[in-house]
């Protein structure tokens, strides 16, 4: 019995001894793969790539300018010095208010014809009731009654002329001291300025001394040298850029091509009228027009989110499922804007990770 027993014993003791020494299993490649999980998911993008037509970009250098059927030029009424002129380049004005007080000798002068007409209606006036009380007392003739009332008419009119004149050369808002007020006709922004205060205006000046436009539309004027003139034509849409703004893209239409070269330059200018409800956009900003033309040609394109730089090559992640991954090289043939056509190492259908496909390149490459 005791025999059996320590057998028995043997045997446990054994076992025990196999178990401790055995040694663990090493983990197999594919239990270490990398699938998303339900959160990981969600801050992923997925595109499909696509057989597209190839196309070319030309950039064009422009600048911001404002909408000239859409401003109001003020000319000065009258020679004389600028006494006053509240308001800056750039700011905003309602209509109505002043723009700049003027002091003109030829107001002052027409004020004073006015004293000078006034009193010689007084004196025609005088004169024809005179003649009037003559000659229903048969003391004058008829024809010494209507001279005295043709003049009386005659400095009516010339006060009538003198006023006129006053209003034409400085509106309603002109004094008998000379001075008289531009005022703005409409409500926008103050887009050019030529006068301040103490600046004399000659007579011979013909040049408007303020523009204002309400600057919610603006256009891009935009050089196209001689070498890419066949690739611009009228109603193309494009993209603009400014420099104060890199991130942001303004779409707008080629609504104007001229058809001659600027001389000083030698490049044709063409113009794209663009919506500016933000008013971001402002006179004379540097703008980058860009083109994009059809070619005949097709090549595999994938969005240039897509792609991952290592190593001086080009990657991409390719998605098949949620557990079913890899990283694919392309060769790529050229970017155009949000887009990158391929050469090879991708085929139509298949689909790519466009946003924190880097954190996922890294996952599956091991770094």
């Amino acid at each position: 019995m005791k025999t059996i027993q320590l057998f028995t014993a043997l045997i446990v003791l054994a076992a025990f001894a196999s178990c401790f020494g055995k040694k663990p299993e090493v983990a197999t490649k594919e239990d270490k793969s990398f699938s998303l999980s339900d959160t990981m998911k969600n801050m992923v993008q997925i595109d499909s790539v696509q057989l597209c037509n190839v196309s070319e970009e030309l950039d064009l250098s422009g600048e911001v300018s404002y909408d000239e059927n859409k401003v109001m030029k003020i000319y000065p009424r009258s020679s004389g010095q600028v006494l006053q002129s509240p308001f800056s380049l750039g700011d905003k004005v309602e209509a109505g208010q002043v723009l700049a007080i003027i002091k003109s000798a030829d107001v002052a002068g027409n004020y004073a014809d006015v004293s000078s007409a006034d009193a010689d209606i007084a004196i025609a006036k005088r004169q024809m009731e005179n003649e009037e009380g003559l000659y229903k007392n048969g003391i004058a003739s008829e024809r010494e009654y209507e001279e005295a009332k043709q003049n009386y008419q005659k400095a009516l009119a010339e006060r009538q002329k003198i006023n006129a004149q006053i209003q034409i050369n400085s509106g309603n808002g002109a004094t008998a001291s000379g001075t008289y007020t531009l005022t703005a006709p409409v409500s926008g922004y103050i887009v050019e300025k030529k006068v301040n205060g103490g600046d004399f205006i000659r007579p011979d000046m013909n040049d408007n001394l303020f523009t204002i436009s309400d600057l919610k539309d603006v256009w891009v004027w935009a050089n196209v040298y001689e070498a890419d003139i066949s690739k611009v034509k009228e109603g193309v849409d494009v993209q603009v850029k400014t420099l104060a703004y890199p991130d942001k893209i303004y779409t707008g239409t080629i609504d104007k091509v001229s058809q001659v070269l600027d001389p000083s330059n030698k490049a044709m200018k063409v113009r794209i009228k663009l919506a500016n409800a933000d008013m971001m956009l402002k006179p004379q900003m540097f703008a980058t027009v860009i083109v994009t033309n059809p070619l005949p040609e097709q090549a595999v394109c994938v969005s240039t989110k897509a792609l991952i730089q290592q190593n001086g090559k080009t990657y991409v992640v390719v998605y098949n499922n949620d557990h079913n991954m890899k990283i694919a090289e392309v060769n790529v043939l050229k970017t155009v804007g949000n887009k990158t056509y391929l050469t090879s190492g991708l085929t139509p259908g298949q689909k790519v990770i466009t946003e924190n496909e880097i954190f996922i390149y890294q996952q599956l490459a091991g770094d």
